[in-house]
């Protein structure tokens, strides 16, 4: 509001300039002592369609092919629609327009001053708006040109309009067509200019009193100067008219002045300008209506989230911006419009995202949706909702979108532009959405149940169903910190291995030299202990095309297991969920255990170094590159805690007694919808981290 507001006080600096430069004061008190309404409306928009219909017959004539009898393209027009809409008004006026029909046929004949004819036209219009006044006299320039041009197209071809075109010596005109082709042109460009400004009088009447005030800007920036608008309006109709009129009778001498095409233009140009910045305000207004519409659209959403409704179906046709009469905008899983009926009391998951939505996360979300959803018997459907910039769509985005919508096997927006900006508002001031995608749930009686069911789809599945925030709490409470919570349906042998009694181990980073000295020595002190190991590389987050690397080298000299690219993927995705979970709860990191520990996990992703973390059965430790490597390597100094208390909890002892002189640990998380705790303690010292602003565009 606040740049609308400087783009009034501009345009009004501009306007003053503009509007006064050669219309002073004393002209504008007599332009508006002319003014006098009595209240009457009058619907000019019919007969201003019958002019305009009249008008551009005229202007095309107003050439050289033409005016040798061509009949030109606009005959085909139908004006059929107009003349019923306008017939019974025009009845009613036709007195009026006769009248000021001969006016401006008098004064012009008689060669009068145009600001005296204008003036005169002005007071006999003295009680209509200012919209009416020029219409009304744009009508009788048309009624009188308008036969004059009709008369002047038939004279070759019909013997009545030849005689007539005889009497008012139309064929000198035909005669000098070729001079007098500067005179047409400017005609045609002052006609055109005229139309222009006076259609933009009109649409401001037509701008809905209940947005938009005429006592504030911008509106009274255009109601101070439509009687100025108006006026040079009338006066070029007159000037128009007195151009025309001379070249009726008018012999070869005074037709090739061209004085009278120079006035003409200068005219022209001076109502194009009023025009163009007419146009300007005109935005201003359309701007404001929008903004007032969207927020009355916006309050109107949050109220319908605030009141009990009895099923889904209102708050879902507000969501997809949908009419009762047609609410066929979505597309069902097979690609066909349906109707928002398919989705009334289910439990609905919106999906909102942008259009980088990753192939990833679709494919988890399908699996999830298409087999997972139907084993587990529960009932919810999944809506694609796409936050797009509306002024930034093209083709390149448009071929994405349609490439995402093919991917996604639940409900989609037939297109992104259906989503109302006071709707992509909510998203962002409600729901949060930013960029990172979220899935706001909503009851069969459309109350939102959580705000990001992302999360839980990723950490439980559809075991979270029906996804509301006291099921998360729920199933956090059932949770410890254990390697299934961790890599859960992930490595296929893992219950196996838990079986077993395997000390588990998962390891990260992407320097091979450290890869290969820790896995080579972890595995000689597993074999020297006579104990089961199993080691599992979990890549790094962010760095795709260099993991991807890394577990081909791992595979091909048999280091150790490691997960393919999707699997990479959605152990970090995971990690990721249960931080914002926990902190979507409130948990602190001193009293939460699993949130102290993956945010510990995720503060090793962010650091430069490798990383392990050893399970066995509920023991657990875990530490840096070099210094979980040093331990290993300095087994012989362990080795005896390790065969009476165990592996883990003899290297545990180890790490503990260690002092770390000198650690820089890095948490760097994503852009995500929600606060992120203020406090972050340290995973190495337990000191309270400081908070810095990251941005990183990482492409591979």
């Amino acid at each position: 509001m606040a740049t609308q507001s400087s783009h009034s006080q501009q345009l009004m600096r501009s306007e003053r300039r503009m509007f006064s430069a050669s219309d002073d004061s004393a002209m504008m008190k007599q332009i508006q002592s002319t003014h006098l309404p009595d209240g009457r409306f009058l619907d000019v928009k019919p007969i201003l369609q019958v002019i305009d219909n009249v008008l551009r017959h005229l202007t095309p004539t107003i050439d050289h092919h033409a005016l040798n009898g061509g009949q030109g393209h606009m005959d085909a027009i139908d004006d059929s629609s107009a003349t019923m809409d306008s017939n019974g008004m025009l009845e009613a006026l036709a007195f009026l327009v006769h009248k000021i029909s001969c006016e401006i046929s008098c004064k012009c004949s008689g060669g009068g001053d145009a600001h005296a004819t204008t003036m005169v036209l002005l007071n006999t219009l003295s009680s209509y708006s200012w919209d009416a006044k020029v219409v009304l006299t744009l009508a009788a320039f048309a009624v009188n040109f308008g036969e004059c041009w009709l008369v002047l197209q038939l004279c070759t071809t019909n013997s009545l309009a030849k005689s007539v075109a005889l009497l008012k010596q139309l064929p000198d005109i035909l005669e000098y067509s070729h001079t007098l082709k500067p005179q047409f042109d400017a005609l045609h460009k002052l006609i055109k200019a005229m139309m222009e400004v006076t259609k933009c009088i009109v649409e401001f009447t037509e701008l809905p009193s209940q947005y938009i005030s005429s006592d504030v800007p911008p509106m009274s920036i255009a109601v101070a100067h439509i009687p100025t608008a108006a006026y040079w309006t009338i006066r070029s109709v007159v000037a128009c008219a007195a151009q025309i009129t001379s070249l009726v009778g008018t012999r070869y001498e005074f037709v090739t002045s061209t004085s009278e095409a120079w006035e003409l233009s200068s005219l022209a140009h001076k109502v194009c300008n009023i025009h163009e910045h007419l146009q300007k305000i005109l935005q201003l207004c359309h701007q404001h209506i929008d903004e007032k519409k969207q927020t009355e659209s916006y309050e109107g959403l949050k109220h319908s989230f605030g009141t009990p409704q009895l099923d889904n179906s209102k708050i879902l046709l507000k969501i997809f911006s949908l009419s009762k009469e047609d609410p066929h905008s979505l597309l069902g899983p097979e690609k066909t419009k349906v109707h928002v009926e398919v989705l009334r009391r289910k439990h609905v998951l919106l999906l909102i995202s942008d259009l980088d939505i990753t192939h990833e996360e679709i494919q988890v979300l399908e699996s999830l949706y298409k087999y997972d959803r139907v084993t587990s018997e529960v009932n919810y459907e999944i809506v694609w909702l796409p936050i797009v910039d509306r002024s930034a769509w093209n083709d390149s985005y448009q071929q994405k979108f349609l490439s995402l919508q093919s991917m996604m096997p639940w409900y989609t927006v037939n297109h992104p532009s259906i989503i109302e900006p006071a709707v992509v508002k909510y998203t962002r001031e409600v729901w949060n959405f930013v960029k990172k995608p979220i899935g706001v749930t909503l009851d069969p009686l459309g109350k939102m149940t959580c705000p990001n069911a992302l999360n839980m789809l990723w950490i439980w599945g559809n075991t979270a169903f029906p996804f509301t925030t006291d099921r998360e709490a729920s199933l956090w409470k059932a949770e410890a910190w254990t390697v299934e919570l961790l890599v859960d349906g992930l490595e296929p042998n893992l219950s196996n291995w838990v079986r077993q009694e395997k000390v588990i181990c998962l390891y990260g980073g992407e320097e091979m030299e450290w890869i290969e000295s820790f896995t080579s020595a972890t595995k000689n002190v597993a074999q020297f202990l006579g104990i089961g190991l199993e080691m599992v590389y979990v890549g790094k987050s962010n760095a795709k095309e260099r993991v991807k690397k890394i577990t081909g080298l791992i595979n091909e000299r048999q280091l150790s297991h490691a997960w393919q690219d999707a699997n990479v993927w959605f152990f970090w995705k995971r990690l990721e969920s249960m931080l914002f979970s926990k902190t979507q709860h409130g948990k602190t990191n001193e009293i939460d255990v699993i949130k102290q520990e993956v945010m510990t996990l995720l503060g090793y992703d962010g650091s430069e170094q490798g990383w392990a973390v050893f399970f066995s059965g509920t023991d657990m430790v875990r530490a840096k590159g070099d210094k979980v490597l040093n331990a290993i390597q300095s087994f012989e100094q362990w080795e005896d805690m390790a065969r009476v208390s165990g592996f883990v909890s003899a290297i545990r002892g180890h790490l503990e007694g260690i002092a770390d002189e000198h650690h820089c640990t890095r948490l760097i998380l994503p852009g995500i919808s929600g606060g992120i705790a203020e406090t972050v303690v340290c995973a190495e010292c337990g000191r309270t981290m400081e908070m810095y602003f990251m941005y990183r565009c990482c492409v591979e």
